[in-house]
């Protein structure tokens, strides 16, 4: 399984507003209207009704949940029938897992780094490995697939803690670099043989991506996706609003009922939330967290609490949610600027002396409802 400890996101209900014009009123009941007949005025009506009747019956809301990943999975989306999916995204789930996963010994990326020279990657591995080193060369290398060896180090990965030094951290260090492998064909090249892979920051991401587009392959128009916390909707919900999300309050300590810090609205986006609150330990009274700086090898350490970013497809969210932990806030709030190009948007919440503050691009605006 790919275990990632999610920043929760809740579902929540629909929108309160309903202006504009009526939601079924199309061409074929217009043309039916005769001002000058009263039967075809009732006549119209009459079809008018139907029509409602009709399109509600037609999209009607079905809904799986389960257990993937080393999290919970759930899938809403509406049909004119309810098709059972279960079996086919089951097999999605294992198919990723046998590629993407570093806690399943036999998959590709774990013989890869067990440097297994025989392995032959799958679309899987390669559209992940693609993404991982557009987005390393995007960001300077503060986004880097090769950070295994580190992750493993501070007991956040695939492999026993280590004694943590600075001379082990340095050591270490040499072995990272996104530059350091390629691909060639099917099969990955490595420069040096201590380096690995990890695909944690944007595995369940794209794994949300695929089940969507095993959804659309299927027909569905109307959806919403959601793996551990990564979310992909696309139309409607049931009651013809768009879908919500709630972003948690980045609270360390879980609190009953779980506070939500904002609400978004998403109109045919992803989202992604990352975090420091969540996945910790604490060592000699010293908190560390799971989100390594590539550059020091030491956790990113800054005031910022919780990055939410909304992109075009789950897996650019949700590593984008990862690096702007790692830059932090003015150096993400830059980079933001200098990549429009990337149709980013996103909601963070930072530490100001001990006092919550949030920031948000200035095109979601219009879409979230922070919650005081």
């Amino acid at each position: 399984m790919i275990l990632q400890f999610p920043i929760w996101l809740k579902v929540v209900g629909g929108d309160t507003d309903h202006g504009g014009p009526p939601p079924f009123v199309s061409p074929r009941t217009a043309y039916m209207v005769n001002q000058n007949s009263i039967f075809k005025q009732l006549l119209s009506i009459l079809s008018f009704l139907v029509f409602i009747n009709c399109n509600h019956q037609s999209n009607k809301a079905f809904k799986m949940a389960g257990e993937a990943q080393g999290t919970t999975w759930q899938i809403t989306w509406l049909s004119e029938n309810n098709s059972n999916y279960k079996e086919a995204i089951d097999s999605i789930f294992r198919r990723i897992d046998l590629s993407l996963s570093t806690y399943v010994t036999t998959s590709i990326i774990s013989r890869i780094n067990k440097n297994d020279t025989a392995v032959i990657v799958d679309e899987y591995f390669i559209e992940v490995f693609k993404k991982s080193i557009e987005i390393s060369e995007k960001t300077k290398g503060l986004f880097d697939v090769t950070i295994a060896p580190v992750i493993n180090a501070w007991g956040f990965g695939f492999t026993k803690k280590a004694a943590i030094d600075s001379a082990i951290i340095d050591s270490l260090l040499s072995f990272i670099g996104y530059n350091m492998v390629k691909l060639e064909g099917r099969k990955l090249i490595k420069e040096k043989p201590q380096s690995m892979l990890d695909f944690n920051a944007l595995a369940q991401g794209y794994t949300v991506d695929v089940l969507a587009s095993y959804l659309e392959s299927k027909g569905v128009v109307n959806y919403l996706v959601e793996l551990g916390g990564e979310v992909k909707a696309k139309g409607k919900k049931d009651d013809d609003e768009y879908w919500k999300v709630g972003i948690d309050q980045p609270n360390e300590v879980p609190i009953e009922g779980r506070p939500l810090q904002a609400i978004i609205k998403l109109k045919d986006r992803a989202l992604a939330t990352s975090g420091n609150y969540r996945k910790f330990y604490i060592e000699n009274g010293k908190k560390y967290a799971h989100i390594i700086d590539p550059y020091t090898g030491y956790p990113a350490k800054h005031n910022l609490l919780s990055t939410t970013v909304l992109a075009d497809d789950c897996m650019t969210a949700d590593a984008y949610a990862t690096t702007f932990m790692v830059m932090g806030l003015e150096k993400s709030k830059q980079f933001l600027s200098e990549h429009k190009e990337l149709n980013l948007e996103v909601f963070f919440i930072y530490d100001e002396n001990g006092i919550w503050k949030t920031y948000t691009s200035e095109t979601l605006k219009e879409r979230i409802e922070e919650i005081s």
